[in-house]
Parts: C-alpha cells; sequence; structure tokens
C-alpha cells in the first residue's frame, strides 16, 4: 500500500483493488484506513462477500454493465493478481491524471490499449517492496490503526494440504505455520 500513500491517496477517494487475495485484502484495509471509499474487483462471487465484511463494494470483473457504470470513477487502481491479468478493462475505470499500479504480478501482462491511456493521461506503473523506512511507515500505520492480516494458523503438518490450495485459488488471504507444530513433526522424526 506504499502505492496509495505515494500517489497521495486521501479521505474521500476512490481507489479500486483488483483481486482479493492475501495482498488485496490488506489493501482494502489500508485505503480504508486512509478514508478512500473501496470497491474490489474479483472473479470469484464468494469475494464479493467477503470484500463486504472489509468495508468494500465488491464487482465481478466480467459484470460488463457495472465496469461500464464506473468509467472515469477511480483515482487509484492497484492490482493485485499475481499472475498475467488483462488491465484493459479497468484502464477506463480511472479519472483522468488516475493512475493503475501493479503489484502483484511480474511476468509479462498483456498490451495495453494505449489509446485509453494517453486520451486521459492516465499512468500505468508498477510497484515492488518499499524501502525500510516505507516499510516502517506501513507498519506504524497499521499499528496505529489496528490493521493486521486475515490469517489461517495451520500445524506444519498440514502445509501439504494448505499449498493443494493454494495452487487451486482455494484460500482465504493467508495461511500461517504455527511452528510450535515443528517441535511434534522433529519429535517424530
Amino acid at each position: 500500500m506504499v502505492a496509495a500513500a505515494a500517489l497521495g491517496v486521501k479521505a474521500g477517494d476512490r481507489v479500486g483493488v483488483i483481486g482479493l487475495g492475501g495482498l488485496g485484502h490488506m489493501a482494502v484495509k489500508l485505503a480504508r484506513a486512509m478514508g478512500a471509499q473501496v470497491t474490489v474487483f474479483t472473479t470469484t462471487k464468494e469475494k464479493i462477500e467477503e470484500a463486504a465484511k472489509l468495508g468494500a463494494e465488491g464487482v465481478m470483473e466480467n459484470d460488463k454493465a457495472a465496469l461500464k457504470a464506473l468509467e472515469l470513477q477511480f483515482d487509484l487502481l492497484l492490482s493485485t493478481v499475481p499472475e498475467k491479468h488483462d488491465l484493459n478493462p479497468f484502464v477506463t475505470l480511472l479519472k483522468r491524471d488516475a493512475a493503475l499500479v501493479v503489484v502483484g504480478a511480474l511476468e509479462p501482462l498483456a498490451p495495453t490499449n494505449n489509446m485509453e491511456v494517453a486520451f486521459h493521461r492516465r499512468t500505468l506503473a508498477g510497484s515492488l517492496i518499499g524501502s525500510i523506512r516505507e516499510t516502517q511507515e506501513v507498519l506504524d500505520f497499521c499499528a496505529e490503526h489496528g490493521i493486521a492480516p486475515e490469517i489461517e494458523m495451520i500445524p506444519i503438518q498440514e502445509v501439504n494440504r494448505a499449498y493443494r490450495q493454494v495452487e487451486k485459488g482455494d484460500v482465504r488471504f493467508r495461511y500461517v505455520i504455527d511452528m510450535a507444530s515443528l517441535k511434534a513433526e522433529m519429535a517424530e522424526g
């Protein structure tokens, strides 16, 4: 969410988060704490309900009518999708001089319609993790606002099951391994 702060997100801004997974749900929490109105774009109906629990509106990515109604509405869009993803349906949602920042995928993405970018002076950008100072600022902000990731604690013995669930895309945000369970694993081995 360093990208949101760096791009001047302020109370009342409209922020869209593309993808509601481990990174996306934190983006929603941080943007809401900054006072932004947040919309989540997802391919999974179950995530619409999760978005609502986080205080965000949810929109199905394939709902062309909903996307059309949201054209020129967003001050910032963050793509948290960790794989190749078509950004074109989202570019038109940006206001003039607004930005779409990719913080998920690190592989080549589909070509973007530059006419939609240029005619409205929109920006497409990418971001990795912030500096140590920026990371500390985000941690301080999270502490101040009581923001923490949604997790599912698992014993190390369930790591293979968890991995299969991640591969299927059937995980709710983040798995965290209870390292105390490693002691039991070591005692058995």
